[in-house]
Parts: C-alpha cells; sequence; structure tokens
C-alpha cells in the first residue's frame, strides 16, 4: 500500500481508451475496469475529475476532412463526449461512487451545466466530478478541455490514460522497432520535438500553469492507483525546475 503523492487529479481519458480492442463503441470490460480503480482511488482520499473523449464514437476532424463543416463536426464531437460521461457515471455509481457529470454545453436533464465553483464543491465532498462537451468550443480539443479544467480547479496533474501505449515515445513504437521511450519530459521539449502528448494549445497551457502531465497505459490493472501514489510507470511531462 502506498499514499497518495497527489490531492487532486484530473484523469483525461480519450474514447479511444474506452473503445479497448474493439476500437469503437464503449468496452463493458474497460469501462468496468476503470470504475473499478478510481474507486479505488477515492476511497484512498484522492478527489478525482475526469475529462472523456469522444472518438470511440465519433471523431470531428475526421469527418471535416471528409468535408463536413469542422464547426458542425466538431459539436458532434462533443456531444459523444456526454455519452462516454453518462455511461462511466454509471458504472461508477454501480461500485459505490458518487458522481456529477457537468457539461460545457447545457442539457439540463441529464447533466448539470459546468460550474467552477460548484465543481470544486462537488470534490471537496468526495464526489468525482465527470466533464463533458469538451471547452464547449469547436476547434478545441479534449486535451485543451482537460488542460482547461485543471487550471481552473487546481489539480495537481493530469493523468493521461492511453490505450496500448504505456508512456512517450520518440516515433510510434508500434511502427518503429528503434522509438525510445522517455522517463521524463519537459514541456519545451513536447513542443519542440511534436511529440503528441498534448495538442500545442493543451501543452501550452499546461506550461503556463505548471500543470505536470503523468502519460501511462490504462491497459493494466491498478495504473490509474499507481499513476496516484507516484510510482514509477509510464512518461512525465513537467518543467525543468520541478
Amino acid at each position: 500500500m502506498g499514499t497518495p503523492k497527489y490531492h487532486r487529479v484530473v484523469l483525461k481519458l480519450s474514447g479511444e481508451a474506452l473503445a479497448g480492442d474493439g476500437g469503437f463503441g464503449i468496452s463493458p470490460e474497460v469501462i468496468e475496469s476503470v470504475a473499478h480503480q478510481i474507486s479505488h482511488v477515492v476511497a484512498e482520499g484522492v478527489q478525482v475529475a475526469i475529462v472523456v473523449g469522444g472518438g470511440n464514437i465519433w471523431r470531428g476532424v475526421s469527418a471535416s476532412n471528409q468535408g463536413m463543416d469542422r464547426a458542425h463536426a466538431d459539436y458532434m464531437g462533443m456531444l459523444a463526449t456526454v455519452l462516454n460521461a453518462l455511461a462511466l457515471q454509471d458504472s461508477l455509481e454501480q461500485v459505490g461512487v458518487v458522481t456529477r457529470v457537468q457539461t460545457s454545453i447545457e442539457m439540463r436533464q441529464v447533466a448539470e451545466p459546468y460550474i467552477r465553483r460548484r465543481a470544486i464543491r462537488h470534490l471537496d465532498k468526495g464526489r468525482v466530478v465527470i466533464f463533458a462537451g469538451g471547452t464547449g468550443n469547436p476547434f478545441f480539443s479534449t486535451d485543451t478541455a482537460a488542460a482547461l479544467r485543471a487550471a481552473e480547479i487546481e489539480a495537481d496533474v493530469i493523468l493521461m490514460a492511453k490505450n496500448g501505449v504505456d508512456g512517450v515515445y520518440s516515433a510510434d513504437p508500434l511502427k518503429d522497432p528503434t522509438a525510445v521511450k522517455y522517463d521524463t519530459l519537459n514541456f519545451m521539449d513536447v513542443l519542440s520535438r511534436s511529440l503528441g502528448v498534448m495538442d500545442a494549445t493543451a501543452t501550452s497551457l499546461c506550461m503556463d500553469n505548471d500543470i505536470p502531465i503523468l502519460v501511462f497505459s490504462i491497459s493494466e490493472r491498478e495504473n490509474i492507483l499507481r499513476a496516484v501514489r507516484g510510482e514509477t510507470i509510464g512518461t512525465i511531462v513537467r518543467r525543468n525546475d520541478a
């Protein structure tokens, strides 16, 4: 048993991570595993906020590349994140975790609108808050939403749970067998080398607000708990003087 290193975290879950090996939709096994892991983190007194993506259902950029209006495609992607958020909420509550979903696009019948002070109040009460709908604006990724929400709620770290990748590499390890995994990086390394941890907007926001990013694999059970305890997993991105 370890001691949590962080008091308040933002967990960034991509839609692809929730899809598991299927690549599309929501994997019951994956979402159940994630819910159990989060329940263990909450039990250790850590405040957890989650930002979910929607790429397992709809990818706005891909639709835009095929001729759809980019803003229209991105709004559809925001709605996809709400589907994932509601599914995750259901799984968390089945294992006894009190959860609130807040959306950047109002849909009061299914979720609360995003209000910063209310989100912090939920976290202080031990509830998990799931942020859906991205930033509420087209042309911004859910990575940027994670960085923005982390800055707003003063999170200690962003935990980026990846599917099939256990950290940040010099190249795509699935395509280049010579790719080297990094244990630590600074923000300028990520930006100058285009390493793809987050998009440039999100990375810059984290750098400006001194929010470290831990990239790790969600495929290994209990990795979220290990990340919160500060165990050596994945790749940590932070300032040089951290």
